[in-house]
């Protein structure tokens, strides 16, 4: 497959048109924003992390009965995925206390909840991503009431199968972000991507960060922990 003009840039990848209107090839890169992108950096490596570990993911949730937008591997950066248009709902599943939340709330990072939590957010960056409510993403025609239970039911089995997996390589599932898109035939879809840009991972045994706020709370080791993710995540494959 091809890859022809490039249709997007975001803060993470690149979106190609293929020869084909109904794949495009995704390219990760290793830019780093935080902060609705008052923050920026490089974290050497992560565009390769990202890509391999989303699409080892993908395939793990279809094996699962999720759908999602994955297709194929093409490289270390690039992969090819169904054409969708995103659905403009971020959803945040949370299963602890941290980040946002914490600071919203004024509740003490690491509290971990009787059952999981979930967000959403408007996809909009000159808004700042504001939350919203499932009345609020109908009455802006975001989604359906619908697709917006697809979305609820899908994002909770999402978690359900991302924390068994996690926990079985000595990772805490925190909290993360999914994006969910429609086919053509309007089915709704995972998309965007699984990685420590987009989930908290916090270290079974020592609670140490191995995700993307390593880079937003300047602790530094921050590709380290990409790559140990990485490393613990392979070998659960092999």
């Amino acid at each position: 497959m091809k890859k022809l003009e490039q249709l997007y840039e975001g803060k993470a990848k690149k979106v190609f048109r293929t020869e084909n209107p109904a794949y495009l090839i995704v390219a990760y890169k290793d830019d780093a924003t935080a902060f609705n992108g008052e923050k920026k950096g490089t974290i050497q490596g992560k565009g390769a992390i990202n890509n391999r570990m989303t699409n080892l993911l993908m395939q793990m949730l279809e094996q699962q009965g999720i759908p999602t937008h994955f297709v194929k591997e093409l490289s270390d950066r690039e992969t090819v995925v169904k054409a969708v248009t995103i659905v403009p709902l971020e959803v945040i599943v949370r299963n602890i206390s941290a980040g946002h939340f914490a600071q919203n709330y004024g509740v003490a990072e690491g509290i971990v909840f009787d059952q999981p939590t979930i967000e959403f957010s408007y996809k909009n960056d000159a808004l700042g991503d504001p939350l919203i409510n499932s009345y609020h993403a109908r009455a802006l025609k975001l989604a359906t009431q619908e697709e917006i239970d697809t979305i609820v039911s899908l994002s909770f089995r999402i978690n359900q199968a991302l924390q068994a997996f996690f926990q079985k390589v000595g990772i805490i599932l925190v909290d993360f972000k999914l994006e969910f898109g429609r086919l053509a035939d309007g089915t709704i879809v995972l998309a965007d991507e699984i990685s420590p840009d987009t989930c908290r991972f916090w270290d079974q045994a020592t609670g140490e960060k191995l995700d993307k706020d390593r880079f937003r709370r300047d602790l530094g080791h921050v590709e380290e922990a990409y790559e140990e993710v990485m490393r613990r995540l392979t070998g659960a494959q092999g």
